[in-house]
């Protein structure tokens, strides 16, 4: 876990099943404190970045996002695993 005091901002990365991917964006997203969400396969090879827009409703960040969450399917159909990195702002 990295914190930047600057910025406000710390981020955390972990790896997970790719297909728990689309599960897990979607419970990041809820939990509000989200600003970008960057996923990269195994080898850490970016894959797609998701910038998250605070003040939004939930409901509709899924709705905007589900382009986005189609191709995670995807991505999750090609790989076993995948590393994501969280960057939050601070609270």
């Amino acid at each position: 876990m990295d914190f930047n005091e600057k910025k406000g901002h710390w981020s955390e990365k972990f790896d997970i099943a790719a297909s728990e991917l689309i599960q897990r964006i979607k419970e990041l997203i809820q939990e509000g404190n989200v600003n970008r969400i960057i996923i990269r396969n195994a080898r850490g090879r970016l894959l797609l970045e998701i910038p998250v827009t605070g003040g939004v409703a939930v409901g509709s960040i899924i709705t905007i996002l589900s382009p986005v969450l189609a191709v995670l399917g995807f991505l999750a159909a090609l790989m076993a695993r995948v590393q994501v990195e969280v960057i939050r702002h601070h609270e």
